[in-house]
């Protein structure tokens, strides 16, 4: 499917897109960018990817964060 930025720098997501992952109006989104992709991925998945970090008292998570801030690094340099 083929969608227009526009002057703002909008996009819609085409209607079947939306349905087919049950996207409803006001939806968050948290925008990463992965070589020269940009991947939207609801907030819902985000914080599921979460849970259970912290159950070693946050080793884990700071490991994750830290990795994370090491590839945002690299795709920007």
């Amino acid at each position: 499917m083929l969608v227009t930025v526009t002057s703002k720098g909008q996009i819609v997501i085409p209607a079947p897109v939306r349905k087919k992952l049950n996207i409803q109006k006001g939806a968050k989104f948290v925008v990463s960018v992965e070589e020269d992709k940009i991947i939207l991925e609801p907030v819902e998945n985000v914080i599921r990817k979460g849970k259970g970090l912290l159950k070693d008292g946050g080793g884990e998570i700071l490991k994750y964060l830290l990795e994370e801030r090491k590839r945002e690094a690299e795709r920007f340099t």
